[in-house]
């Protein structure tokens, strides 16, 4: 009905901004596959575009709906919040099988060219630039999909019994949620700053959830470093929209490069300001000391759906900085310096904190600031096949931390129970004739030559030594999973001397160079800190008894290490769909046309004289609408 409307009201041929001129009767011929995996996934479009905006009402609607209910009710409450995460993890799922297929949710506005690959939406129907916009692509859809896998995790081991020792968890997990979604999929600068505040007045609460003196802390100094940095956010957005006239993401694509000169000093002032909120959430050294004590305070399902926190300011600075300042064409080139060497130190500071961590919280936290530096560095090279590898990894290492914070909870549970449990053979010792007995030729002595034969390790504890192990794989890069596979991507681009589509051979930067030392040595400085801090839980000589584990507490760490496992071994597919992410990222063009171009529907009266009168009986400029 929408599509039989605008084709009655609005005019058949568009201009925009870029000058020139799009007939939508001439559509882009699509080879045979593409159509027919289109007509396959045709009932996506027909579900409704309001698909892209329900990640942001699902989690808000439900956190109201907890609201009402009240505290008491905290079964009910926990109910919602898992079946609110489940129907949110299966729309992120269906997003993003939808753009892959290229079938994207599209409003009935949006131009030919972007129908599948881009689903942009107005809320409130009002035309772009000035409306609130939100635009769904590979970038943001890998986002959404990340982001519910570890809401899902964190919550299912959070609902064990961590979330009864405080009030209000669920409606802040929800709302938290919403804030994110919201992030990754807004198409305007100021709709990104509100999202922000919502997932951090969100993310004070959680970190506080709980008991002790650390946590609390470390709450408040997150708290006052967030505070200023959102105070720079706000101030650098309204240097741009003085410069620019608009907060726009797409529109600041197109007049970024507009700016008169005297105007320039002001543009990069305020740009300045605004990269300096997005490090500090991206906790880019000397502003990223937050996050070490914030992260180890924090509770197991809390830090685990923090390990995303830090991903929202890098994925700020590569939607923006590819849109306004990667130096392609029609674009600035500005700052891409400033992220390598941010980046850079980043990497040495965390690799200098992993090799004096000896708390197992504090050395994930060091790994997770190794990995924001690593991905800053990568981006600032510009180079599609590194910004690929660089989006597999933060995928990869993601999960890994979060698997590992969940870890930590239960590794140090064992720990503090091993005192409260007497060993029993102290109480019942040998019999003294059994110990003059001499065992058998071939059999397997320890190292005070008493036999192995019977010692059985029990299940729990078999699962969190292989749980940690392969969450020291992952997290340090070692061959075969899918840390060693990102890191491989990003390198093997960064020393390529063929450019894209160029016949010409560049040098290796000087810059990529340092950058492939620090990350090969942080790797090696990250397995051993967590092999010294392995050999101490569980190689150390000690009688200890089983671990206490429940089912739902090991459910989301296995969840996590085997969708790591399955992307290490099914690389292949999610590699091609991150680098034609990158490639959207390059060039950035498409994203600015397609938004530009979408139209807001008529107004009501308009619909409802169409429907009364009938399409053909519509005039336009006295001649029948065809």
């Amino acid at each position: 009905l929408h599509d039989r409307v605008l084709a009655a009201v609005v005019p058949t041929k568009a201009k925009y901004r870029d000058g020139n001129e799009h007939d939508d009767a001439d559509e882009t011929h699509e080879s045979g596959r593409a159509a027919a995996a289109r007509r396959e996934t045709r009932m996506i479009g027909v579900m409704s575009p309001h698909l892209i905006i329900a990640p942001v009402l699902l989690p808000v609607l439900t956190a109201a709906l907890m609201l009402a209910l009240g505290e008491q009710r905290r079964e009910t409450l926990a109910g919602l919040n898992v079946g609110s995460c489940l129907v949110g993890l299966a729309l992120s799922i269906l997003l993003a099988w939808s753009v892959h297929h290229g079938a994207a949710p599209a409003s009935p506005g949006q131009t030919p060219g972007s129908i599948g690959t881009l689903g942009i939406y107005l809320p409130a129907n009002w035309p772009t630039p000035f409306g609130i916009v939100l635009v769904l692509d590979r970038l943001s859809s890998a986002m959404l999909l990340l982001t519910s896998v570890m809401a899902t995790a964190a919550l299912i081991f959070a609902v064990a019994r961590w979330d009864r020792i405080g009030v209000h968890f669920h409606p802040l997990f929800q709302i938290q949620l919403m804030g994110l979604n919201g992030a990754f999929l807004t198409g305007d600068l100021f709709n990104l700053f509100v999202f922000f505040e919502v997932l951090l007045a969100a993310s004070y609460g959680l970190l506080l959830h709980g008991p002790g003196r650390q946590r609390v802390g470390a709450g408040l100094h997150y708290i006052a470093i967030n505070l200023v940095a959102s105070s720079f956010f706000l101030v650098g957005a309204a240097m741009l929209y003085g410069v620019t006239g608009t907060l726009n993401m797409a529109d600041l694509a197109v007049r970024i490069p507009e700016v008169a000169a005297q105007d320039q000093a002001m543009l990069h002032a305020g740009v300045a300001i605004l990269g300096m909120a997005f490090l500090t959430k991206a906790a880019v050294w000397p502003m990223g000391f937050w996050l070490v004590p914030a992260y180890s305070a924090a509770g197991a399902p809390v830090a685990a759906l923090f390990s995303i926190m830090t991903k929202v300011g890098i994925y700020a600075i590569l939607r923006l900085w590819s849109l306004g300042f990667s130096g392609e064409e029609g674009t600035l080139r500005w700052g891409a310096d400033w992220l390598v060497a941010g980046g850079l130190a980043t990497v040495a500071f965390g690799l200098l904190g992993l090799l004096q961590a000896r708390q197992l919280g504090r050395v994930t936290g060091f790994g997770v600031m190794v990995t924001s530096g690593t991905l800053l560095a990568a981006i600032g090279f510009n180079q599609p096949t590194v910004t690929g590898g660089a989006l597999y990894y933060l995928l990869s290492s993601t999960m890994a931390a979060g698997a590992m914070f969940l870890l930590i909870e239960l590794i140090d549970r064992n720990r503090l129970l091993e005192s409260e449990f007497p060993n029993p053979d102290d109480a019942d010792p040998v019999p003294f004739f059994l110990d003059e007995i001499e065992p058998p030729r071939d059999t397997n002595l320890d190292e005070r030559q008493e036999a192995l034969t019977g010692r059985v390790i029990p299940a729990s504890t078999a699962f969190l030594g292989f749980s940690f192990l392969a969450c020291t794989l992952l997290l340090t890069g070692t061959p075969p999973l899918s840390g060693f596979i990102g890191k491989f991507m990003m390198l093997s681009g960064l020393l390529s001397t063929e450019e894209a589509g160029s016949a010409l051979q560049e040098p290796v930067s000087t810059a990529a160079w340092v950058m492939l030392a620090l990350v090969i040595v942080a790797g090696f400085a990250a397995l051993v800190a967590l092999s010294r801090t392995g050999i101490r839980m569980f190689w150390t000589p000690r009688d200890r008894p089983a671990a206490q584990l429940k089912v739902l507490e090991c459910l989301p760490i296995g969840l996590l290490l085997t969708l790591c496992l399955l992307i290490s071994f099914r690389a292949e597919p999610l590699a091609r769909y991150l680098q034609a992410a990158a490639s959207e990222l390059k060039d950035p063009h498409g994203y600015v046309q397609a938004v530009q171009g979408v139209r807001p529907l008529p107004p009501p009266s308009v619909t409802r004289r169409i429907l009364r009168q009938g399409i053909p009986l519509l005039k336009d400029d006295g001649e029948d609408t065809p």
